[in-house]
Protein backbone atom coordinates (compact mmCIF):
# COMPACT_ATOMS: atom_id res chain seq x y z
CA UNK A 1 0.00 0.00 0.00
CA UNK A 2 2.78 2.39 0.67
CA UNK A 3 4.43 1.95 -2.77
CA UNK A 4 1.17 2.50 -4.47
CA UNK A 5 1.16 5.81 -2.66
CA UNK A 6 4.25 6.73 -4.40
CA UNK A 7 4.37 8.06 -8.28
CA UNK A 8 7.00 9.26 -10.55
CA UNK A 9 5.41 11.79 -13.03
CA UNK A 10 7.53 13.28 -15.97
CA UNK A 11 6.56 16.45 -18.03
CA UNK A 12 8.06 16.91 -21.97
CA UNK A 13 7.10 18.92 -25.03
CA UNK A 14 8.03 16.54 -27.69
CA UNK A 15 8.46 18.58 -30.74
CA UNK A 16 6.19 16.64 -32.72
CA UNK A 17 8.64 13.52 -32.24
CA UNK A 18 11.21 16.01 -34.61
CA UNK A 19 15.05 16.75 -33.45
CA UNK A 20 15.84 20.34 -31.86
CA UNK A 21 16.99 21.42 -35.78
CA UNK A 22 13.93 19.25 -37.00
CA UNK A 23 15.69 17.41 -39.50
CA UNK A 24 15.39 14.55 -37.98
CA UNK A 25 12.72 12.32 -37.04
CA UNK A 26 13.61 10.46 -33.61
CA UNK A 27 10.42 9.69 -32.16
CA UNK A 28 11.40 6.09 -31.24
CA UNK A 29 14.61 7.65 -29.33
CA UNK A 30 12.17 9.69 -27.41
CA UNK A 31 9.63 6.71 -26.72
CA UNK A 32 12.84 4.98 -25.46
CA UNK A 33 14.39 7.32 -23.27
CA UNK A 34 10.94 8.62 -22.02
CA UNK A 35 10.12 4.65 -21.15
CA UNK A 36 13.43 4.28 -19.26
CA UNK A 37 12.56 7.18 -16.64
CA UNK A 38 9.64 4.67 -15.72
CA UNK A 39 7.43 7.09 -15.07
CA UNK A 40 3.78 6.29 -14.38
CA UNK A 41 2.46 9.85 -14.99
CA UNK A 42 3.87 11.23 -18.50
CA UNK A 43 2.66 14.50 -19.41
CA UNK A 44 3.74 15.07 -23.16
CA UNK A 45 2.68 18.16 -25.43
CA UNK A 46 3.38 19.03 -29.06
CA UNK A 47 2.53 15.85 -29.93
CA UNK A 48 1.57 15.08 -33.42
CA UNK A 49 -1.66 13.68 -33.77
CA UNK A 50 -2.21 12.97 -37.37
CA UNK A 51 -0.09 14.82 -40.25
CA UNK A 52 -0.56 13.33 -43.64
CA UNK A 53 2.41 14.93 -45.89
CA UNK A 54 4.68 13.17 -42.73
CA UNK A 55 2.85 10.43 -43.11
CA UNK A 56 3.64 9.82 -46.82
CA UNK A 57 7.10 11.12 -46.42
CA UNK A 58 8.66 10.65 -43.24
CA UNK A 59 10.50 7.21 -42.62
CA UNK A 60 9.48 5.57 -39.76
CA UNK A 61 6.31 7.37 -39.63
CA UNK A 62 4.59 5.59 -36.91
CA UNK A 63 1.53 3.81 -38.11
CA UNK A 64 -0.94 4.71 -35.28
CA UNK A 65 -0.52 8.30 -33.89
CA UNK A 66 2.14 9.57 -31.64
CA UNK A 67 0.03 8.98 -28.44
CA UNK A 68 -0.73 4.99 -28.95
CA UNK A 69 2.72 4.77 -30.43
CA UNK A 70 4.67 6.27 -26.90
CA UNK A 71 1.76 4.18 -24.84
CA UNK A 72 1.95 0.76 -26.35
CA UNK A 73 2.68 -1.68 -23.79
CA UNK A 74 4.09 0.60 -21.24
CA UNK A 75 1.29 2.39 -20.09
CA UNK A 76 -2.49 1.41 -20.21
CA UNK A 77 -4.44 3.90 -20.82
CA UNK A 78 -3.72 7.41 -22.23
CA UNK A 79 -5.81 10.67 -23.41
CA UNK A 80 -5.05 12.99 -26.25
CA UNK A 81 -6.46 16.65 -26.45
CA UNK A 82 -6.22 18.10 -29.84
CA UNK A 83 -5.68 21.34 -29.64
CA UNK A 84 -4.52 22.94 -33.41
CA UNK A 85 -5.96 22.01 -36.69
CA UNK A 86 -4.73 22.49 -40.30
CA UNK A 87 -5.47 21.02 -43.35
CA UNK A 88 -2.86 18.29 -43.38
CA UNK A 89 -3.24 17.57 -39.59
CA UNK A 90 -3.69 18.29 -36.00
CA UNK A 91 -1.91 18.26 -32.53
CA UNK A 92 -2.06 18.89 -28.80
CA UNK A 93 -1.02 17.56 -25.52
CA UNK A 94 -1.47 13.86 -23.86
CA UNK A 95 -1.47 11.72 -20.21
CA UNK A 96 0.04 8.63 -20.35
CA UNK A 97 -1.04 7.05 -17.40
CA UNK A 98 -0.41 3.61 -15.35
CA UNK A 99 -3.59 4.06 -13.80
CA UNK A 100 -6.87 3.94 -15.35
CA UNK A 101 -7.83 7.51 -16.78
CA UNK A 102 -11.55 7.67 -15.33
CA UNK A 103 -12.80 10.03 -17.69
CA UNK A 104 -11.05 13.04 -19.73
CA UNK A 105 -12.06 16.56 -21.99
CA UNK A 106 -10.13 18.80 -23.38
CA UNK A 107 -10.86 22.21 -22.44
CA UNK A 108 -9.96 25.40 -25.14
CA UNK A 109 -8.43 28.28 -23.53
CA UNK A 110 -7.32 29.64 -27.30
CA UNK A 111 -7.20 33.23 -26.86
CA UNK A 112 -6.97 34.34 -30.24
CA UNK A 113 -7.29 32.59 -33.55
CA UNK A 114 -3.83 32.31 -34.67
CA UNK A 115 -2.61 29.61 -31.24
CA UNK A 116 -4.68 27.46 -30.35
CA UNK A 117 -4.24 26.55 -26.77
CA UNK A 118 -6.12 23.76 -24.62
CA UNK A 119 -6.02 22.01 -21.14
CA UNK A 120 -5.69 18.24 -21.07
CA UNK A 121 -8.32 17.62 -17.96
CA UNK A 122 -8.34 14.11 -17.10
CA UNK A 123 -9.37 12.00 -13.52
CA UNK A 124 -6.87 9.58 -12.57
CA UNK A 125 -7.76 6.50 -10.36
CA UNK A 126 -6.09 6.34 -7.06
CA UNK A 127 -4.32 3.20 -6.97
CA UNK A 128 -4.83 1.36 -4.04
CA UNK A 129 -7.87 4.11 -3.28
CA UNK A 130 -10.56 3.16 -5.01
CA UNK A 131 -12.88 6.02 -3.54
CA UNK A 132 -10.57 8.68 -4.71
CA UNK A 133 -9.72 10.57 -7.60
CA UNK A 134 -6.42 12.42 -8.88
CA UNK A 135 -7.20 15.22 -11.25
CA UNK A 136 -4.33 15.51 -13.73
CA UNK A 137 -4.27 18.82 -15.56
CA UNK A 138 -2.04 18.70 -18.98
CA UNK A 139 -0.72 22.44 -20.32
CA UNK A 140 0.99 24.39 -23.19
CA UNK A 141 0.05 27.89 -22.17
CA UNK A 142 0.23 30.65 -24.72
CA UNK A 143 3.57 32.81 -26.01
CA UNK A 144 2.25 36.41 -24.81
CA UNK A 145 1.47 37.10 -21.13
CA UNK A 146 -1.64 38.71 -21.86
CA UNK A 147 -2.87 34.36 -23.43
CA UNK A 148 -0.91 33.08 -20.21
CA UNK A 149 -3.14 35.02 -18.25
CA UNK A 150 -6.20 34.63 -19.56
CA UNK A 151 -5.55 30.39 -19.93
CA UNK A 152 -4.61 30.63 -16.00
CA UNK A 153 -7.59 31.98 -15.28
CA UNK A 154 -9.79 29.45 -17.29
CA UNK A 155 -7.71 27.00 -15.46
CA UNK A 156 -8.55 28.54 -11.89
CA UNK A 157 -12.26 28.26 -12.41
CA UNK A 158 -11.50 24.82 -12.71
CA UNK A 159 -9.41 24.41 -10.09
CA UNK A 160 -11.98 26.07 -7.41
CA UNK A 161 -14.74 23.53 -8.89
CA UNK A 162 -12.90 20.24 -7.47
CA UNK A 163 -13.08 18.97 -3.69
CA UNK A 164 -10.29 20.26 -2.06
CA UNK A 165 -9.47 17.16 -0.65
CA UNK A 166 -8.82 15.74 -4.24
CA UNK A 167 -4.85 15.64 -5.50
CA UNK A 168 -4.14 17.98 -8.05
CA UNK A 169 -0.85 17.53 -10.70
CA UNK A 170 -0.49 20.18 -13.44
CA UNK A 171 1.95 20.13 -15.51
CA UNK A 172 3.06 20.81 -19.21
CA UNK A 173 5.03 23.64 -20.91
CA UNK A 174 3.66 27.26 -19.28
CA UNK A 175 5.50 29.24 -21.43
CA UNK A 176 6.18 32.01 -18.37
CA UNK A 177 9.88 33.14 -19.44
CA UNK A 178 9.21 36.28 -17.09
CA UNK A 179 8.02 34.45 -13.69
CA UNK A 180 4.31 36.40 -13.87
CA UNK A 181 1.87 33.52 -13.45
CA UNK A 182 4.23 32.72 -9.88
CA UNK A 183 2.27 34.12 -7.19
CA UNK A 184 -1.01 33.33 -8.95
CA UNK A 185 -0.17 29.49 -8.60
CA UNK A 186 1.30 29.41 -5.34
CA UNK A 187 -0.45 32.25 -3.84
CA UNK A 188 -3.96 32.45 -4.83
CA UNK A 189 -4.47 29.25 -6.08
CA UNK A 190 -2.83 27.43 -3.99
CA UNK A 191 -0.48 24.80 -5.64
CA UNK A 192 2.91 24.24 -4.97
CA UNK A 193 5.73 23.64 -7.89
CA UNK A 194 8.21 20.63 -7.39
CA UNK A 195 11.41 22.16 -8.24
CA UNK A 196 10.49 25.49 -6.64
CA UNK A 197 9.54 24.23 -3.20
CA UNK A 198 12.85 21.67 -3.15
CA UNK A 199 15.53 23.81 -4.83
CA UNK A 200 14.03 27.50 -4.42
CA UNK A 201 14.05 28.18 -7.64
CA UNK A 202 12.26 26.43 -11.19
CA UNK A 203 14.11 24.26 -13.61
CA UNK A 204 15.97 25.84 -16.56
CA UNK A 205 14.28 23.54 -19.41
CA UNK A 206 14.90 25.82 -22.45
CA UNK A 207 16.44 25.67 -25.28
CA UNK A 208 18.02 22.02 -24.50
CA UNK A 209 21.26 22.64 -25.97
CA UNK A 210 22.05 25.60 -23.39
CA UNK A 211 18.92 25.78 -20.82
CA UNK A 212 18.21 28.99 -19.54
CA UNK A 213 14.62 29.53 -19.34
CA UNK A 214 12.19 27.76 -16.72
CA UNK A 215 9.44 27.23 -19.10
CA UNK A 216 8.14 23.47 -17.75
CA UNK A 217 7.04 23.10 -14.10
CA UNK A 218 4.88 20.09 -12.13
CA UNK A 219 2.24 21.91 -9.64
CA UNK A 220 0.88 20.12 -7.24
CA UNK A 221 -1.96 19.68 -4.40
CA UNK A 222 -2.43 16.91 -1.63
CA UNK A 223 1.46 15.07 -2.40
CA UNK A 224 4.24 15.66 -0.27
CA UNK A 225 6.98 16.15 -3.28
CA UNK A 226 10.27 13.78 -2.31
CA UNK A 227 12.48 14.49 -5.57
CA UNK A 228 12.65 16.73 -8.37
CA UNK A 229 15.40 16.37 -11.24
CA UNK A 230 16.10 17.85 -14.95
CA UNK A 231 17.06 14.89 -17.49
CA UNK A 232 19.88 16.46 -19.56
CA UNK A 233 22.30 12.75 -19.31
CA UNK A 234 22.56 10.86 -22.61
CA UNK A 235 21.39 12.66 -25.68
CA UNK A 236 18.17 14.31 -24.15
CA UNK A 237 19.61 17.32 -25.26
CA UNK A 238 19.31 16.37 -28.91
CA UNK A 239 16.10 14.78 -28.43
CA UNK A 240 13.68 18.35 -28.33
CA UNK A 241 14.11 21.53 -27.93
CA UNK A 242 12.98 21.15 -24.07
CA UNK A 243 14.59 19.17 -21.41
CA UNK A 244 11.85 16.74 -19.50
CA UNK A 245 11.33 17.40 -16.10
CA UNK A 246 10.53 14.77 -13.40
CA UNK A 247 9.11 14.58 -9.77
CA UNK A 248 8.52 11.77 -7.46
CA UNK A 249 5.04 12.39 -5.14
CA UNK A 250 3.68 10.49 -2.57
CA UNK A 251 0.20 10.93 -2.25
CA UNK A 252 -1.13 12.02 1.17
CA UNK A 253 -4.00 10.67 3.41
Amino acid sequence: MEEARRLKVISLNIHKGFSTDNRRFILSDLREGIRAVGADLVFLQEVQGEHHHHREKVPDWPDESQCEYMADQIWTDFAYGRNSVYPHGHHGNVLLSKFPIRKWQNLDVSANKLENRGILWCEVAVPGHESRVMHTFCIHFGLLAKFRQYQLGCLNEILRGLDPEDAVIVSGDFNDWNHKLDRYFEREIGLTECFRFLQKSYARTFPSFFPLFRLDRIYVRGFDIESACVLHQGNWNRLSDHLPIESQLRLRG
